[in-house]
C-alpha cells in the first residue's frame, strides 16, 4: 500500500490514475492541434477562394440579354467557354508583347460535360473563324456594332461576355461556365506540377518563342509550354490548325499528368497547383470559390482518360479570304445538335491524308488517353 496525496491506493489505482491524466492532456492537446489545423486549413481556403476573380461585369451583361440566350436541354449537362486572354497588361505578360491596348482569345475551347459524368468533349473555336459578333457593351460604356468579323475580336470588343453571347448565337448552345486565363498564369499552372512531357517529332528552334527543344520525350516547363502551345508559323506548316492540334495534344498530356501521378493525393503538390490554378482564373461568380471549382472538379474526376476527347469545330477556308476560316455548315451543325442533346460524340484520329472531316469517319481528334509519342 502506499500513501499518495493524503489517499490510500495500489500500484494499479495510481497507474489508472496516471493513465486518465493522460488522456485528458492528450485530448486537450489534441483539440488545440485540431482547432490550430482548422484554422490553417480556413485560413487556405479564404486565400485560394480570394485568388479567384469573379467576372462581376460579364455576369451583368448576359442578364441583360437572358431572353435571347439559349435554353440548357439536358439537366445536369454541363457546358464550360475556356479562354485564353492574349492581354499583356498584369504580371509577367508584358513580356509576350507591346500591344497593351488590346486584348484578344488567343485560345477558346468549349468543353462539354456530360450529365452523366462518363465523358467530356473540348471542342476548339478557331480564333480566325468568320462569326456574327452581336452589339456589345465595350469597356469603355459605349455600345458595339453588329459585325462579321474575325471571332477573336469578339473578346478584344467585349471581352468575355461578348465572346460568350457569340458562342451561344454560333451553337445554339448554353454556356453555363466560363473561365478566363492569362499567359502567366498558364505558366504558373504548369510549372506547379513540375511540367508536362510531350513528343516531338522534330527539334524546334524557335527564336520568336524563345524555344530551343531536343526531338523526342521532352518535359516543358510553363514557359517552355506557352511558347509550344502558342507558336503558329515557325512549327509544321505554320497554319491555325497545326496549333490547335498541337494544343489539344498538349491539355491530353496535362490531363494525364494531373490524374496519373499522386497531385491530387499529395497536399504538398495539390496547394501549389491550386494556388497557381485560382490565382490564374477569372470565372463566372458561381464558379469564384473553392467550392464552386471542387463541384466541377468532383465531376471530372472520374472521368477515364479514353472519354476526354479533343477536337476542332469543322471548319473550311472562308470563300472570300483563304486566311481566314468559315464553318462547315453541315458538320459542324451535327456537332452542336449533337453536343446540346448531351449524345456521344464520334471522335476519330486524324487521317493524315485527308485535311478535314469527313461523315463517314466522324469528327477529327484525339482523346487524352493517347500517347502523343505512339
Amino acid at each position: 500500500m502506499t500513501d499518495v496525496g493524503g489517499a490510500t491506493a495500489t500500484g494499479d489505482g495510481i497507474a489508472r490514475r496516471l493513465r486518465r491524466r493522460w488522456l485528458r492532456g492528450a485530448a486537450v492537446v489534441g483539440a488545440l492541434l485540431g482547432t490550430g489545423t482548422l484554422a490553417c486549413g480556413w485560413v487556405l481556403y479564404d486565400r485560394l477562394s480570394h485568388n479567384i476573380t469573379p467576372d462581376e461585369a460579364a455576369a451583368a451583361e448576359l442578364a441583360r440579354y437572358e431572353r435571347e440566350r439559349p435554353t440548357a436541354l439536358v439537366r445536369g449537362a454541363q457546358n464550360i467557354l475556356l479562354i485564353g486572354s492574349d492581354t499583356r497588361a498584369g504580371n509577367g505578360n508584358r513580356r509576350y508583347g507591346k500591344d497593351l491596348g488590346t486584348e484578344r482569345s488567343d485560345t477558346t475551347i468549349l468543353l462539354h460535360l456530360a450529365a452523366d459524368r462518363r465523358s467530356a468533349t473540348a471542342v476548339s473555336l478557331p480564333r480566325d473563324l468568320m462569326v456574327h459578333v452581336p452589339s456589345c457593351l465595350r469597356s469603355d460604356g459605349r455600345r458595339s456594332e453588329p459585325s462579321f468579323t474575325l471571332f477573336n475580336s469578339a473578346f478584344e470588343v467585349g471581352g468575355s461576355a461578348c465572346t460568350i453571347r457569340t458562342v451561344e448565337k454560333l451553337t445554339d448552345i448554353r454556356i453555363d461556365h466560363h473561365v478566363v486565363v492569362d499567359f502567366s498564369g498558364f505558366k504558373n499552372m504548369v510549372d506547379s506540377i513540375d511540367g508536362v512531357q510531350v513528343c516531338l517529332k522534330e527539334p524546334i528552334d524557335d527564336k520568336a518563342a524563345k524555344l530551343r527543344l531536343p526531338a523526342g520525350r521532352v518535359t516543358l516547363n510553363g514557359e517552355q509550354a506557352l511558347g509550344y502551345v502558342r507558336a503558329r508559323k515557325s512549327l509544321g506548316n505554320g497554319s491555325d490548325t497545326e496549333r490547335m492540334e498541337r494544343q489539344q495534344l498538349f491539355l491530353g498530356a496535362l490531363v494525364n499528368k494531373v490524374r496519373g501521378s499522386d497531385v491530387l493525393l499529395n497536399p504538398a503538390k495539390l496547394y501549389p497547383l491550386l494556388d497557381a490554378a485560382t490565382s490564374a482564373l477569372t470565372t463566372d461568380p458561381e464558379l469564384a470559390s473553392l467550392r464552386g471549382l471542387y463541384q466541377l472538379v468532383r465531376g471530372l474526376r472520374d472521368i477515364p482518360t479514353e472519354q476526354v476527347q479533343f477536337l476542332t469545330v469543322p471548319r473550311e477556308r472562308y470563300v472570300y479570304d483563304s486566311n481566314r476560316d468559315q464553318l462547315v455548315e453541315g458538320r459542324a451543325d451535327a456537332l452542336f445538335a449533337l453536343l446540346r442533346a448531351d449524345k456521344p460524340v464520334p471522335v476519330t484520329k486524324k487521317n493524315t491524308s485527308s485535311s478535314e472531316d469527313s461523315e463517314a469517319s466522324g469528327f477529327h481528334g484525339n482523346t487524352a488517353a493517347e500517347d502523343s509519342c505512339g
